[in-house]
């Protein structure tokens, strides 16, 4: 049988949403990708669900798109990275934020690309002071999906654009000290910590949190929608590229991008 990619356990109105591909650092395929909006749309009309909480299985968090995935896909000429993000990775994004119930990632590892794209659009965010976020996807050629959305407002111009250009990472702390993330604590406490802030929000009343997240999304300003939608058009320019198909070679063949601009 082919190993379950999405795990959830249900316990006290808090489901558990599990990337279970630890031997990929729980990376990101379509198929993991459905399931998992497949989840949230079903944890949103639940009424037994009042809270979700979003973790990787063994020692990260999630490694972003998986790599070998997206070049076999990139070999269809009709396929477009932009059509991809906007088919399954966006409306997981945009579920995360609209659904009024709280999103808890419970980060135990390394988030990079996507990942940390997935995990900061959480509402809320524990995180192991081991772990760190990598923001970039400039190694690819490519332009990382979501950050120049909320995560770049926190950041500021010249830090997102030094995470976006560098892909130097941001670390768990430094994450902490300009409000990214909620909570940092030791690795052996990411799981205990994440759920005792889920417990806090089950003490409150549930039309008050749905409200409250409504209210906090509203004024955040522009739509994260269109947002997306300008970088998934920044990506159908950079995806056709040679720097794009020589960034994920050099990434499967674990070396270093030679880039030349074309």
């Amino acid at each position: 049988m082919a190993q379950e990619t999405l795990l959830t356990a249900q316990a006290a109105g808090v489901l558990t949403l599990t990337l279970n591909r630890p031997k990929a650092l729980n990376a990101l395929t379509p198929e993991l990708l459905e399931a998992l909006l497949r989840a949230l749309k079903e944890a949103a009309e639940s009424p037994g669900v009042r809270c979700v909480v979003l973790a990787g299985a063994g020692r990260a968090f999630c490694a972003g798109f998986d790599a070998a995935a997206l070049e076999k896909r990139r070999r269809d000429a009709s396929w477009t990275l932009g059509a991809e993000l906007r088919r399954s990775f966006h409306p997981v994004l945009l579920r995360i934020r609209s659904m009024e119930k709280p999103v808890v990632a419970s980060v135990n590892g390394p988030a990079a690309g996507c990942g940390a794209s997935l995990a900061l659009a959480c509402d809320l965010k524990v995180v192991s002071e081991d772990a760190g976020f990598v923001c970039s996807w400039g190694r690819a050629g490519l332009l990382l999906p979501g950050l120049s959305g909320p995560v770049a407002r926190q950041l500021g111009f010249s830090r997102a654009l030094e995470h976006a250009w560098t892909g130097k990472p941001l670390g768990s702390r430094e994450a902490l000290a300009i409000g990214l993330v909620n909570v940092v604590v030791p690795a052996y406490r990411v799981e205990s910590a994440t759920f005792a802030l889920a417990a806090k929000l089950l003490e409150a009343a549930p039309r008050s949190v749905a409200l409250a997240k409504r209210a906090v999304n509203r004024s955040v300003g522009r739509a994260w929608e269109e947002e997306l939608e300008y970088e998934a058009q920044l990506q159908d320019l950079l995806g056709p590229t040679k720097d794009c198909a020589e960034g994920l070679a050099a990434f499967l063949e674990k070396r270093s991008p030679v880039f030349t601009g074309e």
